[in-house]
């Protein structure tokens, strides 16, 4: 076993979480499966390979800045609620 169930109870009393006796042993279990996998994975011939930090190239998905017309005012304020002159009004909030 990679790991044991102190190691199990030690873990869980770090992270304030009360196992029964139960769930130690199963924890236990699962925790080992994990790590042999990961010992597995371990054994894979990794030379050459670059590390990288995402699983794919990463690129901006930003759009390019473009000047373009605005809207205008009147499309701007046409579904407020609330207008003076070109500016909406809103309630005042500072007393």
């Amino acid at each position: 076993m990679k790991i044991t169930k102190a190691e199990v109870e030690h873990v869980a009393l770090l992270a304030r979480l009360e196992l029964t006796e139960q769930e130690a042993e199963t924890f236990t279990g699962q925790m080992d499966a994990i790590l042999a996998y990961v010992d597995k994975l371990n054994e894979l011939n990794t030379d050459g390979i670059v590390p990288t930090a995402h699983a794919v190239p990463m690129e901006n998905a930003f759009r390019a800045d473009e000047v373009t017309s605005s809207i205008g005012i009147e499309n701007a304020l046409g579904n407020a609620p609330k207008r003076a002159e070109s500016f909406f009004r809103v309630p005042k909030v500072i007393e």
